[in-house]
Protein backbone atom coordinates (compact mmCIF):
# COMPACT_ATOMS: atom_id res chain seq x y z
CA UNK A 1 0.00 0.00 0.00
CA UNK A 2 1.70 3.73 -1.02
CA UNK A 3 0.11 7.20 -1.09
CA UNK A 4 1.14 10.35 -3.09
CA UNK A 5 0.87 13.03 -0.38
CA UNK A 6 1.60 16.70 -0.46
CA UNK A 7 3.69 18.00 2.23
CA UNK A 8 5.17 21.35 2.16
CA UNK A 9 4.61 22.36 -1.31
CA UNK A 10 5.63 18.98 -2.73
CA UNK A 11 4.42 15.64 -3.76
CA UNK A 12 5.66 12.04 -2.00
CA UNK A 13 5.11 8.65 -2.74
CA UNK A 14 5.18 7.25 0.61
CA UNK A 15 4.79 3.96 1.98
CA UNK A 16 4.46 2.69 5.80
CA UNK A 17 7.70 3.00 8.13
CA UNK A 18 9.31 4.64 5.16
CA UNK A 19 12.15 7.62 6.20
CA UNK A 20 12.17 10.41 4.04
CA UNK A 21 13.75 14.41 3.69
CA UNK A 22 10.97 16.87 3.20
CA UNK A 23 11.30 20.86 4.03
CA UNK A 24 11.49 22.07 7.47
CA UNK A 25 8.24 21.45 9.62
CA UNK A 26 7.61 23.48 12.59
CA UNK A 27 7.03 20.45 14.61
CA UNK A 28 9.57 19.73 17.42
CA UNK A 29 11.55 16.80 17.48
CA UNK A 30 9.85 13.34 18.86
CA UNK A 31 6.18 14.50 17.70
CA UNK A 32 3.62 13.05 15.67
CA UNK A 33 2.33 14.84 12.09
CA UNK A 34 -0.83 14.21 10.11
CA UNK A 35 -0.95 15.12 6.38
CA UNK A 36 -4.65 15.64 5.06
CA UNK A 37 -3.72 16.53 1.34
CA UNK A 38 -3.64 12.84 0.00
CA UNK A 39 -3.78 12.99 -3.86
CA UNK A 40 -3.73 9.44 -4.19
CA UNK A 41 -3.96 5.84 -2.40
CA UNK A 42 -3.34 2.78 -3.91
CA UNK A 43 -4.69 -0.44 -1.95
CA UNK A 44 -3.10 -3.73 -3.00
CA UNK A 45 -4.04 -2.83 -6.89
CA UNK A 46 -7.50 -0.84 -5.99
CA UNK A 47 -6.66 2.75 -6.91
CA UNK A 48 -8.04 5.83 -5.18
CA UNK A 49 -7.84 8.77 -7.03
CA UNK A 50 -8.83 12.67 -5.47
CA UNK A 51 -9.84 15.44 -7.02
CA UNK A 52 -7.40 17.21 -6.05
CA UNK A 53 -7.71 15.42 -2.69
CA UNK A 54 -9.11 12.21 -0.95
CA UNK A 55 -11.11 13.24 1.64
CA UNK A 56 -10.99 11.92 5.02
CA UNK A 57 -8.08 10.06 4.05
CA UNK A 58 -4.54 10.96 5.68
CA UNK A 59 -0.82 10.28 6.50
CA UNK A 60 0.46 10.30 9.44
CA UNK A 61 4.17 10.62 10.64
CA UNK A 62 6.82 10.69 13.35
CA UNK A 63 9.50 13.92 13.14
CA UNK A 64 12.76 12.44 13.60
CA UNK A 65 15.32 15.52 13.39
CA UNK A 66 15.88 19.28 12.32
CA UNK A 67 18.58 19.12 10.44
CA UNK A 68 20.81 20.94 7.20
CA UNK A 69 21.06 19.15 3.62
CA UNK A 70 24.21 18.95 1.85
CA UNK A 71 26.17 22.22 0.78
CA UNK A 72 25.16 23.21 -2.92
CA UNK A 73 27.55 25.42 -4.46
CA UNK A 74 26.44 28.52 -5.95
CA UNK A 75 29.39 29.78 -8.59
CA UNK A 76 28.62 32.42 -11.50
CA UNK A 77 31.28 33.61 -13.62
CA UNK A 78 30.99 35.90 -16.85
CA UNK A 79 34.02 35.09 -18.99
CA UNK A 80 36.94 37.87 -20.00
CA UNK A 81 34.82 40.16 -17.89
CA UNK A 82 36.59 39.71 -14.34
CA UNK A 83 33.31 38.51 -12.98
CA UNK A 84 33.35 35.92 -10.48
CA UNK A 85 30.44 34.62 -7.40
CA UNK A 86 30.89 32.10 -5.43
CA UNK A 87 28.39 31.26 -2.68
CA UNK A 88 27.41 28.41 -0.65
CA UNK A 89 23.27 27.03 0.29
CA UNK A 90 22.42 24.40 2.45
CA UNK A 91 18.83 23.82 2.88
CA UNK A 92 16.81 23.17 5.80
CA UNK A 93 15.46 19.59 6.12
CA UNK A 94 12.77 17.80 8.51
CA UNK A 95 13.62 14.10 8.70
CA UNK A 96 9.87 11.51 8.97
CA UNK A 97 9.23 8.27 9.18
CA UNK A 98 5.62 7.48 7.89
CA UNK A 99 3.62 5.61 10.73
CA UNK A 100 0.30 5.13 8.62
CA UNK A 101 -1.62 5.80 6.01
CA UNK A 102 -5.13 5.27 6.78
CA UNK A 103 -7.78 5.88 3.87
CA UNK A 104 -11.24 6.86 5.68
CA UNK A 105 -12.68 8.40 2.87
CA UNK A 106 -12.43 6.37 0.33
CA UNK A 107 -15.90 6.64 -1.46
CA UNK A 108 -14.21 8.22 -4.94
CA UNK A 109 -13.03 5.93 -7.18
CA UNK A 110 -10.60 6.09 -10.31
CA UNK A 111 -13.07 5.63 -12.98
CA UNK A 112 -16.32 6.90 -12.68
CA UNK A 113 -18.60 7.30 -15.75
CA UNK A 114 -21.15 9.76 -16.55
CA UNK A 115 -24.82 8.71 -16.73
CA UNK A 116 -25.56 9.24 -20.87
CA UNK A 117 -28.76 12.07 -19.96
CA UNK A 118 -26.23 14.06 -18.58
CA UNK A 119 -23.84 13.82 -20.91
CA UNK A 120 -27.06 15.25 -23.86
CA UNK A 121 -27.55 17.55 -21.93
CA UNK A 122 -24.19 19.44 -21.58
CA UNK A 123 -23.91 19.22 -25.45
CA UNK A 124 -27.35 20.84 -25.65
CA UNK A 125 -25.81 23.65 -23.51
CA UNK A 126 -22.84 24.00 -25.40
CA UNK A 127 -24.52 24.11 -28.80
CA UNK A 128 -26.76 27.13 -27.56
CA UNK A 129 -23.81 29.08 -25.85
CA UNK A 130 -21.72 28.76 -28.92
CA UNK A 131 -24.61 30.31 -31.16
CA UNK A 132 -24.91 33.01 -29.62
CA UNK A 133 -21.15 33.88 -29.23
CA UNK A 134 -21.57 33.79 -33.09
CA UNK A 135 -24.56 36.24 -33.48
CA UNK A 136 -22.75 38.28 -30.70
CA UNK A 137 -19.56 37.78 -32.88
CA UNK A 138 -21.44 38.69 -36.24
CA UNK A 139 -22.72 42.12 -34.77
CA UNK A 140 -19.34 42.95 -33.61
CA UNK A 141 -17.25 42.37 -36.46
CA UNK A 142 -20.23 44.77 -38.67
CA UNK A 143 -19.38 47.80 -36.14
CA UNK A 144 -16.15 47.45 -36.59
CA UNK A 145 -16.20 47.59 -40.27
CA UNK A 146 -18.05 51.16 -40.02
CA UNK A 147 -15.91 52.62 -37.68
CA UNK A 148 -13.00 51.31 -39.62
CA UNK A 149 -13.95 53.20 -43.11
CA UNK A 150 -14.18 55.97 -40.92
CA UNK A 151 -10.67 56.06 -39.82
CA UNK A 152 -9.25 54.92 -43.15
CA UNK A 153 -10.83 57.71 -44.88
CA UNK A 154 -9.74 60.01 -42.11
CA UNK A 155 -6.25 58.70 -42.33
CA UNK A 156 -6.31 59.05 -46.61
CA UNK A 157 -7.24 62.83 -46.16
CA UNK A 158 -4.44 63.25 -43.66
CA UNK A 159 -1.92 61.61 -45.93
CA UNK A 160 -2.84 63.85 -48.80
CA UNK A 161 -2.50 66.94 -47.06
CA UNK A 162 0.73 65.98 -45.85
CA UNK A 163 1.83 65.07 -49.29
CA UNK A 164 0.57 68.18 -50.87
CA UNK A 165 2.89 69.89 -47.96
CA UNK A 166 5.66 67.98 -48.66
CA UNK A 167 6.01 68.61 -52.25
CA UNK A 168 5.85 72.37 -51.86
CA UNK A 169 8.20 72.05 -49.42
CA UNK A 170 10.41 70.31 -51.92
CA UNK A 171 9.97 72.73 -55.04
CA UNK A 172 10.42 75.78 -52.65
CA UNK A 173 13.71 74.06 -51.14
CA UNK A 174 15.36 73.15 -54.58
CA UNK A 175 14.47 76.81 -55.80
CA UNK A 176 16.69 77.85 -53.06
CA UNK A 177 19.32 75.21 -53.69
CA UNK A 178 19.74 76.72 -57.27
CA UNK A 179 19.67 80.01 -56.55
CA UNK A 180 22.38 79.65 -54.35
CA UNK A 181 24.38 77.66 -56.70
CA UNK A 182 23.67 80.02 -59.25
CA UNK A 183 25.61 82.88 -56.50
CA UNK A 184 27.98 80.63 -55.92
CA UNK A 185 29.13 80.08 -59.21
CA UNK A 186 29.09 83.96 -60.24
CA UNK A 187 31.41 84.90 -57.27
CA UNK A 188 34.08 82.40 -58.46
CA UNK A 189 33.78 83.80 -61.95
CA UNK A 190 34.78 87.01 -60.78
CA UNK A 191 37.39 86.10 -58.37
CA UNK A 192 39.01 84.27 -60.98
CA UNK A 193 38.70 87.92 -63.14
Amino acid sequence: MYAIVEIAGQQFKVEKDQQLFVHRLENKEGESVSFDRVLLIDNDGKVNVGAPAISGASVTAKVLEHMKGDKTIVFKKKRRKGYKKKKGHRQYMTSIQVESISEKGGAKTAAKAKPAEEKKETKAKKEEGSEKKASTAKKTTAKKSTSEKKSTSAKKSTSTKKASGDSAKKASSTKAKSTSTKKSTSTKKEDKE
